[in-house]
């Protein structure tokens, strides 16, 4: 594909949409915005002035019959965001889907369907794939260094519904579908599976409004999730602080070492604390910490990474590291987690994903 890629951006007044159009500035002879199709009811508040003058469109129909363009990003709310993709992939538009890219996995059928028959490069927006923490955690496991993995526990604590307003989309089930777990545990499910590359097959779960303000969704909750080789994960966590700020922690121990993983040790791109055995007198005890990003835009070097990936697809024709099937799998995990905590039971399931490079 010849380059600059021409690149439309639908949903500018998304959350994350200002840092994906910021992470743009990363690629200026890859990519090149051409378009766009803000949604939200046409809404611009975000809208940098260095694009306020690009060509417009009010519906994604209109974008693909009048705009010039080779691909796109979506972001928009879950109930618009499958139909969006599908029809851009129908028109053979590269598409960058951003997470979750649906509420349910059934919703995601028509886009799947749509890849099935169009050859495009398909990417979605989980960025922590590229984190260099996560990478050194995989390579562990798969180098065989935990020995028999036992079990890995996550806690993912974030600012309150006060801070992040009520009356948001995010907390309406109309437009999400789900809350905390679609929105934001999405990222540590989606890394259990990439991380571990092992199946879950049991889930038990208890999802609600834990905090003081009354949504339509649950504002966060705990999950057990079963997996293939006998061990478990625990997921803990929701939108329980009362300030801007989180928290985000993993221990992963198995019969040969535990590591305690903090993605957001301050000034740092994360830390790994290393406990190993003790073979003759002196236990392996490492620190090992990752420099501090400071890449501009979403994700920062991991969105970089994220978007050098799906260009590479483009002109490979090689899979994303984010897939479609990766993607349905997280939230067949969550299909299964609102359903364990709704019928008070453990689920029985056998969610897997192909390995991914």
């Amino acid at each position: 594909m010849k380059l600059p890629v021409k690149l439309a951006f639908v949903g500018i007044d998304h959350p994350h949409g200002a840092e994906w159009r910021e992470l743009l500035r990363n690629f200026p002879n890859e990519l090149r915005l051409t378009a766009i199709m803000p949604g939200f009811d046409g809404a611009t508040t975000s809208l940098e002035e260095r694009f306020a003058r690009l060509p417009r469109y009010d519906s994604v129909e209109r974008l693909i019959e009048k705009a010039d363009f080779d691909a796109a990003i979506v972001c928009l709310p879950n109930n618009e965001s499958v139909s969006a993709a599908t029809k851009l992939v129908a028109a053979g538009k590269h598409v960058l889907l951003e997470k979750p890219g649906a509420a349910t996995s059934r919703d995601l059928l028509p886009l799947e369907e749509a890849l099935q028959h169009h050859h495009v490069a398909f990417q979605t927006g989980y960025v922590f794939r590229f984190d260099e923490g996560v990478q050194r955690l995989r390579e562990m496991v798969r180098d065989g260094r935990f020995g028999h993995l036992i079990s890995v526990e996550m806690n993912f604590i974030t600012s309150d519904v006060r801070r992040r307003d009520p009356q948001h989309y995010l907390f309406d089930r109309s437009a999400s579908g789900g809350g905390f777990f679609n929105w934001l545990a999405c990222h540590f499910i989606d890394l259990l599976l990439y991380i571990t590359g092992l199946s879950v097959v049991g889930v038990t779960a208890r999802t609600d409004v834990f905090g003081d303000t009354s949504i339509d969704v649950e504002d966060g909750g705990v999950a057990i999730l079963d997996l293939s080789n006998g061990g478990i994960a625990t997921f803990v966590g929701g939108y329980w602080m009362p300030r801007w700020a989180g928290e985000s922690h993993w221990v992963v121990r198995g019969s040969e070492r535990w590591v305690h993983w903090r993605p957001t040790a301050p000034g740092t791109g994360g830390e790994l604390q290393i406990h190993g055995p003790q073979p003759h007198w002196y236990a392996m005890e490492e620190t090992f910490t990752i420099p501090q990003d400071t890449t501009r835009g979403y994700g920062g070097a991991r969105g970089v990474a994220l978007v050098k990936d799906w260009l590479h697809a483009m002109q490979t024709g090689s899979p994303c590291r984010n897939t479609l099937e990766s993607t349905r799998a997280v939230l067949e995990i969550i299909d299964a987690i609102y359903q364990s905590s709704a019928e008070a039971r453990r689920i029985e399931c056998c969610i897997e994903v192909m390995a991914e490079h």
